[in-house]
C-alpha cells in the first residue's frame, strides 16, 4: 500500500461577521506573538512553549504550533501574517445532516470545541474516509483569501492501493511551444498548446514593466501572484487530464528529468522575453501535480534522463536534426518534434546515444538487441 497526503481547502459555510472578526483579531494577535519571538535569541527561542505566553488568550496548542512555525523560519525578520495552526489532537471533523463541520476551540482555558460548517466541494469521499477512520487527519490552518473568504486548510493522509499492473508507458514531453505532449507508444498523442500562455505572460510582463516605472510596487506584486495562480490552475487541469488519459489506456506516465534546466545558459534576448524564458515556466509543478493525482488513481509515474530525448529518432535511437517544430531522421523521416520526444520518453529507460554520431547507423546494427532496452543503444 502507498500513502497519499493531500490538503483539503474547506471554505466556512455562512460564517457570520462576528466569527470572521474574531478570526481576524486572533490572527493579528498570533502574528504579534511570532514577531515577538523573532526578537529573542534563537537558542532561547527554541526552549519556549505556550507557558511563556499565558497572557495571550489564544489556546496553548495553537501557540505551541506558532512557536514551532517561527523556529523553522530561520531567515525571517518580520511576519506580515502568521495564520493560526494546530495539530490533529485539537480539532475534529464530523457530518451534520447534509453538511460537514470542523470543530475546534481557539481560546485558552475554555473547554469544548465549537463546530463550524464547511463547504465540502469535491472532497466528499475524503471527508467520509476521515469520519470512518480510513484517512488520518494532520494539521489545520485557518486562512483568509484575498477576497475575504475564510477557510480551513486540513492536511490528510491515507493508504491507497499500489500502482496497478500496466501495459506500457505514456511519455510526456514538456516545453514552451506545447506545455505538454503525451503520446501512446507508437500511437497518437495529445497536445496542450502554450499559445495562450505565451500571450498571457507577455501581457503580464508588459503591465508589470509599466507599473514598475510608475513605482506601484504593491500592484506589481499583486499581478505576479495573479499570474502564478493562473499557471497553477492550468497545471492542475493538465495534470488531471494526463492521469485520466493514462487510466483510460491502462498505462503509466513517464516524464523526462528536467533537474538543472534552469542552470543552462539562455541568450539575453530570450531571457528578457517572459514567454520564452525557461525560468518563468512551471515545468516541475506540473510533474508534482501529476504525481500526487496519479498515486490516488493507482497510476505509476517515472522519470528518465532528459538528454537527447528530443534529438533522437523514436524508431531506432539514432541522432537526427530538430528544426523548430519538426524532427528529421537520417533517412529523411519527418515528424513533429514534441511527439517524437514523447515517444522516446515513453519507450526508453536508461537511454543514451552513440558517441560517434557519424557512425550511428552502423552502431545501431552492431548492438545486440537482446541486451538493449526497447531497441535503444547501450549506455
Amino acid at each position: 500500500m502507498a500513502e497519499l497526503s493531500i490538503t483539503l481547502k474547506l471554505p466556512f459555510y455562512r460564517l457570520n461577521q462576528v466569527k470572521a472578526q474574531e478570526f481576524e483579531r486572533l490572527t493579528v494577535l498570533n502574528t504579534q506573538v511570532a514577531n515577538d519571538l523573532l526578537k529573542i535569541e534563537k537558542s532561547e527561542r527554541k526552549k519556549l512553549t505556550s507557558s511563556a505566553f499565558k497572557h495571550i488568550e489564544i489556546g496553548s496548542a495553537w501557540i505551541n504550533q506558532t512557536v514551532r512555525n517561527t523556529n523553522t523560519k530561520t531567515k525571517a525578520k518580520e511576519f506580515k501574517r502568521m495564520w493560526l495552526e494546530t495539530n490533529n489532537q485539537n480539532f475534529e471533523i464530523s457530518k451534520q445532516g447534509d453538511f460537514y463541520g470542523v470543530a475546534f476551540n481557539l481560546f485558552r482555558g475554555k473547554k469544548g470545541r465549537i463546530p463550524l460548517l464547511v463547504h465540502q466541494a469535491s472532497h466528499i469521499n475524503t471527508l467520509d474516509k476521515i469520519i470512518d477512520g480510513t484517512a488520518k487527519l494532520g494539521s489545520i490552518k485557518i486562512c483568509k483569501s484575498k477576497k475575504g473568504i475564510w477557510y480551513a486548510l486540513v492536511s490528510v493522509s491515507m493508504q491507497v492501493a499500489d500502482p496497478r499492473a500496466i501495459q506500457d508507458w505514456i511519455g510526456v514531453d514538456r516545453g514552451q511551444n506545447n506545455i505538454a505532449v503525451a503520446a501512446l507508444p507508437n500511437g497518437f498523442g495529445k497536445f496542450w498548446k502554450a499559445g495562450k500562455v505565451k500571450v498571457l505572460r507577455r501581457k503580464f510582463q508588459k503591465t508589470r514593466k509599466a507599473l514598475q516605472a510608475a513605482k506601484q510596487l504593491k500592484e506589481v506584486k499583486r499581478l505576479e501572484q495573479r499570474e502564478r495562480r493562473i499557471m497553477t490552475q492550468i497545471n492542475h487541469e493538465i495534470s488531471k487530464q494526463l492521469v485520466q488519459f493514462a487510466k483510460d489506456f491502462n498505462m503509466g506516465i513517464r516524464f523526462e528529468d528536467l533537474s538543472g534546466i534552469r542552470h543552462s545558459k539562455q541568450r539575453k534576448k530570450t531571457k528578457s522575453d517572459a514567454s520564452s524564458n525557461r525560468d518563468s515556466w512551471a515545468f516541475y509543478q506540473l510533474e508534482i501535480f501529476t504525481h500526487y493525482k496519479a498515486i490516488g488513481a493507482g497510476v505509476p509515474v517515472q522519470s528518465i534522463p532528459a538528454p537527447y530525448t528530443s534529438k533522437s529518432d523514436n524508431r531506432n535511437g539514432v541522432i537526427g536534426k530538430r528544426s523548430g517544430h519538426w524532427f528529421k531522421g537520417f533517412d529523411g523521416y519527418r515528424v513533429n518534434a514534441d511527439i517524437n520526444a514523447s515517444w522516446n520518453i515513453g519507450k526508453w529507460v536508461g537511454f543514451s546515444c552513440p558517441l560517434d554520431l557519424q557512425n550511428a547507423v552502423t552502431a545501431m546494427v552492431a548492438v545486440d538487441s537482446g541486451i538493449a532496452v526497447n531497441g535503444t543503444p547501450l549506455n
